[in-house]
């Protein structure tokens, strides 16, 4: 297997499994991160079920990075990893919702009859998170959802954007992204419409939708993640003020403020990494944990370096 024209050999999967599993105790969060995108990037059925193990580590954040990771895969081979994840219902909520994602993400429909299983969990963002991914899958079957053409962003997003459909305005998919009576789904839809339009006008628009919301006040937790997420994508500095305002926000759910801080770190403007030394010490540790990973991303993006999961240059040889 080759990654880059790397030769991945079986000790160099063993090198990156006793990074990612920390068999010493001694890892650095930063550094099993690298080691789990350079796995992402091998993306073998051995890879995968080295992140498969790595689901016994206690971070919920490293956790709801490897369920992220098997999505983008896009592999079946790593459904059974993800099951149990959204079936322990001890997990971490933003663990079990990533993992539900990730089964939407794979697009096999064998998943959906889990899926189902918890459109009635006792946490929200897991609920929010199976009816986007049963509402993709279901499209995902159609004519139109096996013809949308693929973005600009690498990623395999939870919902597609409009293309040549009715709202073809920012004003018309800010009005969509905010309007608590639609489907996620759709809103989702809206939200990666404006991410690939990427003006700082459909930036303005999603800054909007990160504002705080009451949960009594249809605010979904959920909802304003995947934007913070999509701000990382874009790495524009418009972004910046509303993602500091987030991660600053105590109120905030932790998984909100900890894809903040991320994207803050792909951004990595000065007063973005201010931002994150700020909060190194915030009493929520998936918010701790997310600004040291944010401060290595940031530290990546004014670099040399040509990939972030570099873990395997220091393992492998041409």
């Amino acid at each position: 297997m080759t990654v880059d024209s790397i030769q991945i050999t079986a000790e160099q999967y063993d090198q990156l499994e006793t990074v990612l599993c920390n068999v010493n105790k001694k890892t650095p969060l930063t550094e099993r991160f690298r080691a789990l995108f350079s796995l992402k990037s091998v993306a073998t059925p051995q890879a995968i079920d080295i992140i498969g193990r790595a689901f016994a580590d206690p971070s919920a954040l490293l956790k709801h990075e490897l369920a992220y990771v098997l999505g983008q895969i896009k592999n079946s081979y790593a459904i059974s990893k993800l099951v149990p994840v959204l079936e322990n219902r001890d997990e971490h909520p933003m663990v079990r919702h990533e993992a539900a994602e990730a089964l939407g993400a794979i697009g096999d429909p064998s998943a959906i009859p889990v899926l189902q299983t918890f459109l009635k969990d006792d946490s929200i963002e897991v609920r929010e998170t199976c009816e986007i991914a049963l509402d993709k899958l279901r499209f995902e079957s159609t004519d139109q959802g096996q013809n949308v053409p693929h973005a600009r962003f690498s990623s395999v997003d939870p919902a597609p954007g409009f293309v040549d459909e009715a709202l073809p305005t920012v004003d018309e998919l800010r009005h969509l992204l905010l309007d608590t009576r639609k489907p996620l789904f759709e809103r989702y839809r809206a939200m990666f419409s404006l991410r690939n339009g990427g003006s700082e006008q459909c930036i303005a628009a999603l800054a909007d939708g990160l504002t705080y919301t009451e949960p009594s006040e249809g605010g979904s937790a959920l909802f304003r993640h995947e934007i913070a997420y999509i701000f990382g994508q874009l790495q524009h500095p418009a972004s910046v003020p509303a993602l500091i305002r987030c991660l600053a926000n105590a109120k905030e759910e932790g998984m909100v403020r900890h894809e903040a801080a991320e994207a803050l770190g792909s951004i990595a403007t000065p007063e973005a990494v201010k931002a994150l030394q700020c909060h190194l010490n915030d009493p929520e540790s998936v918010v701790r944990e997310s600004c040291l990973v944010g401060l290595d991303m940031s530290e990546y993006e004014q670099s040399h370096e040509l990939h972030y999961a570099n873990a395997l240059s220091k393992t492998t040889t041409s």
